[in-house]
């Protein structure tokens, strides 16, 4: 079984730590690791899964777990990928796979029209199924931990207060938000900071409980929501806020993006970016991540992010990195997912 050798191989350069044990297709156990911390074993039960793995192991072995192909016996999918991702040295790249090399330079644009419908592929699931794991407000973004003990609610609010600080509003003023969601930053600006917003999304499920949650709060004449890609907007703005939307604009359209917000910008406004980023240089996103949750996306390095802003003469006067608070949010998010996770299977 080459495969399985190739496989052995790897784990066996790459797991210095914790307790893995694989157990092959035939029934045979194999040891990876220095015997410390929790014990984890997965069995493979389709020998076919070994080139899988060595070739593609993102998707491989997501998919393999959801089709059973891949088991956990001791221990959660989560722990698995949480020993792998702890080994010194471990990033992201899964350079050993030199396959990965084309699918990193692989053009995926992201135009008018097929945004909408990458869009479609996740945010206009179910509104249920998001009422599982969000906070009430359903923020769908990162959230802001003052302390690690704050919970969800309040950390969303966090966020929520440490974005109007940034954009150093004034009553009176026009805010567009570029991503709106299900509609809780745009009502929020409104409602503690007299603001008047526009808020633009792709999904047709966050529109419709935006403009609810709109009209039972009676801020019609306050905030507007369209359902619209932004690059068709032909108006000026004090601020721009986009939370969480810059992930699924794409490399190719980088630039076009800080055009645009140049463009809807008044001489002397704010623009509020806040992205996803990576610790490393620019590399490809997770293919099991553009397959299953956002197609057409690419989480930007900073190198990536900056020369749009330089070409556009848009002034950089702020960055902030918030390391862990995403690491905390998924925390929350997956908590509740699992908590909730057989109601998950009925939405």
């Amino acid at each position: 079984m080459p495969a399985f050798f190739l496989l052995k191989s790897y784990l066996n350069r790459t797991v210095k730590s914790g307790t893995l044990t694989i157990v092959d297709a035939v029934g045979k156990s194999h040891s990876f690791g220095d015997g410390t911390g929790q014990p984890l074993t997965v069995q493979i039960t389709n020998p076919s899964l070994y080139w899988r793995l060595v070739l593609f192991p993102d998707p491989a072995a997501g998919e393999a777990f959801m089709d059973g192909s891949l088991k956990m016996l001791d221990g959660s999918i989560y722990d698995l990928f949480a020993i792998l991702a702890s080994q010194k040295g471990s990033t992201p790249h899964l350079k050993w796979n030199v396959l990965n090399l084309w699918r990193w330079r692989k053009f995926r644009p992201n135009p008018i029209g097929k945004a909408q419908k990458n869009v479609a592929h996740h945010y206009d699931l179910s509104r249920r199924l998001f009422e599982l794991f969000l906070d009430d407000d359903l923020q769908y973004s990162c959230a802001y931990y003052q302390n690690p003990e704050d919970g969800l609610e309040q950390a969303q609010l966090n966020k929520k207060q440490h974005i109007v600080a940034k954009l150093a509003l004034q009553p009176g003023m026009k805010v567009l938000d570029i991503g709106s969601g299900f509609g809780g930053m745009a009502i929020y600006l409104a409602e503690t900071c007299g603001v008047d917003v526009v808020g633009v999304t792709l999904s047709e499920e966050q529109y419709k409980l935006s403009c609810q949650k709109c009209a039972e709060r009676g801020l019609q004449e306050r905030v507007t929501f369209k359902l619209l890609d932004y690059r068709k907007l032909d108006e000026k703005f004090d601020r721009v806020v986009s939370v969480g939307m810059f992930e699924h604009v794409g490399v190719e359209h980088y630039g076009e993006y800080f055009s645009k917000v140049k463009e809807l910008l008044n001489q002397d406004g704010v623009a509020v970016i806040h992205t996803i980023g990576r610790l490393y240089g620019p590399c490809e996103t997770s293919r099991w991540i553009t397959k299953y949750i956002f197609p057409g996306g690419k989480i930007p390095a900073f190198s990536e992010l900056v020369p749009g802003c330089e070409d556009q003469q848009l002034l950089i006067t702020d960055f902030e990195i918030l390391r862990l608070h995403y690491a905390l949010t998924l925390n929350a998010w997956r908590r509740r997912f699992m908590q909730n996770r057989k109601r998950a299977t009925h939405v």
